[in-house]
């Protein structure tokens, strides 16, 4: 009787959850890394919204569903004073353990647990390291520009040339 009991008990339980939100929840730890260090990261969810404004290094965790049947996705763009802004998208897309509902979660799972908190899905990438670009200075070609030397430190032919200014 207590066997029959307890299997009962372990079987409604495996059945009241989803395979995915047991094995691997419903957020993601991500990482980013920046060169150089410390520069601006900002991090926009699906709908827009800022979930993060910090610097780089950055370990954050994020919510992997946006909805019943929704993967999350964000916009993660990262900036620095002399630096070109580089922005990157981290995207929810299908867990393999979502399908372990046909197995331990059942339909339960399977239509109702794992979809609505977003443990169905993973997000990639995981792991974010990106080196930022220096701006590049854009002089014009037609630009005039002032230098100033010594007569002494001319060859005489380039003075013969010069012209006096009062």
């Amino acid at each position: 009787m207590k066997k029959t009991v307890l299997a009962i008990m372990v079987t409604s339980a495996l059945a009241m959850t989803g395979c995915a939100t047991i094995i691997k929840g419903s957020t993601q730890t991500i990482s980013f890394k920046t060169t150089p260090e410390n520069s601006n990261i900002q991090i926009k969810n699906r709908a827009g919204n800022v979930v993060l404004n910090g610097q780089t290094p950055a370990t954050v965790d994020l919510r992997k569903g946006s909805g019943y049947f929704k993967p999350e996705s964000y916009q993660i763009t990262f900036s620095k004073a002399g630096y070109q802004p580089r922005t990157v998208e981290v995207k929810g897309t299908l867990s393999g353990w979502y399908f372990g509902n046909f197995v331990f979660g059942g339909p339960i799972g399977l239509f109702a647990v794992d979809p609505v908190n977003g443990a169905m899905y993973k997000l990639t990438p995981t792991d974010t390291q990106l080196v930022l670009e220096q701006n590049k200075i854009k002089g014009k070609k037609d630009a005039q520009t002032l230098v100033v030397v010594l007569t002494e430190t001319l060859p005489s032919k380039m003075i013969s040339n010069a012209t006096r200014i009062n």
